[in-house]
């Protein structure tokens, strides 16, 4: 059978088999359970595999995987210039094109290229949502700096816009994305409604300066209260303690009540608790290692209470000045 008469699935399965089985396992272990059904079928399907097949599949493959790596790296038009040198015109349009149609390219790939500042320039005019839209494509450390200069007023609102996303109607979406689209003839067509989320602006807020968090915040807290105590929550986990320098765990510590330690240190890994034993005198660890130990089991819920009540503790800290957060920012870790 020749090359060009095979399924993508017939495709796959043959590219599996040239692979060898150790790898071919470390493949299904990202593929979903349909995806492994199906092709696992077409493997026990597939009796033999010319020389020639098996050569030009994974050649296809690696062209694919060339273009997918030149657009990670440019964008379409760079990925066609050099496909268009390496591969003839003609051949490049089809490799782009396969890509394109298979793995469906993220759009605003140049946009996570561009320099934050530029971006600035083109979106700072535009809709809150639109703003949104495009801030939740890009890394959390490119939308920090971009949120960090938008006008006080329009921080807000962006913010409350991309962790409310998950809800935008998808008639809102595609105006969005039509609006875009007019502008940015590279984007490729994609359901926008999967972006945003409250962890998206958590990753955002988690990098930006202080004032800039504090102002977001407290607009959230007056606008969309709930909205703004599910974003507190997840800003700073327990777990984030390891953020802080010896001597700002060691002033966190000692507005800590025991018993909350030693139930928030329950439901900890072994990084944390070790981080946390390595700033209290050896009686305290002793104590506490032993108070861990005859508890007993502990509810999940008191522990996750408990570490919310140490993560109160470090805010409060942190409000008052005493420490300072390492933040994406470059803020130096102070006590």
């Amino acid at each position: 059978m020749a090359n060009e008469e095979l399924t993508g699935v017939q495709k796959a399965a043959v590219l599996l088999i040239a692979l060898g089985p150790e790898k071919s396992a470390d493949i299904f272990k990202h593929l979903k359970e349909d995806e492994i059904e199906e092709l696992t079928l077409e493997i026990a399907n597939t009796r033999s595999v010319s020389p020639q097949v098996k050569e030009k599949v994974l050649n296809e493959f690696y062209q694919v995987c060339l273009a997918q790596q030149y657009i990670a790296e440019g964008g379409i038009a760079y990925a066609k210039e050099l496909l268009d040198k390496a591969l003839g015109g003609e051949k490049a349009q089809e490799v782009i094109s396969k890509l394109t149609a298979s793995l469906q390219v993220r759009p605003f790939e140049f946009v996570r290229k561009t320099d934050p500042s530029q971006v600035l320039n083109f979106i700072q005019d535009e809709h809150p949502q639109t703003i949104a839209m495009v801030l939740s494509y890009l890394t959390p450390a490119q939308a920090a700096m971009i949120m960090s200069a938008l006008t006080s007023e329009v921080q807000a609102d962006v913010a409350k816009r991309i962790a409310t996303m998950d809800r935008t109607s998808p008639d809102v979406v595609k105006e969005v994305e039509r609006v875009l689209e007019r502008k940015l003839s590279s984007l490729i067509n994609q359901d926008y409604t999967i972006v945003g989320g409250v962890d998206a602006i958590v990753n955002i807020l988690n990098t930006v300066d202080r004032s800039t968090e504090k102002h977001i915040m407290e607009s959230l807290e007056i606008e969309e209260p709930e909205l703004a105590d599910e974003i507190r929550k997840k800003m700073f986990v327990f777990e984030d303690i390891m953020l802080l320098d010896d001597r700002a765990i060691q002033r966190v510590l000692r507005d800590v009540d025991n018993n909350d330690l030693a139930i928030a240190l329950k439901g900890a890994n072994d990084e944390v608790q070790e981080t946390i034993f390595r700033n209290l005198s050896k009686r305290l660890a002793a104590m506490i290692k032993e108070d861990m130990e005859f508890m007993g089991p502990v509810r999940m819920k008191d522990v996750e209470e408990a570490q919310q009540k140490i993560v109160g503790v470090i805010r409060k800290l942190e409000d008052s000045g005493e420490i300072v957060i390492s933040r994406g920012g470059g803020d130096e870790i102070v006590v």
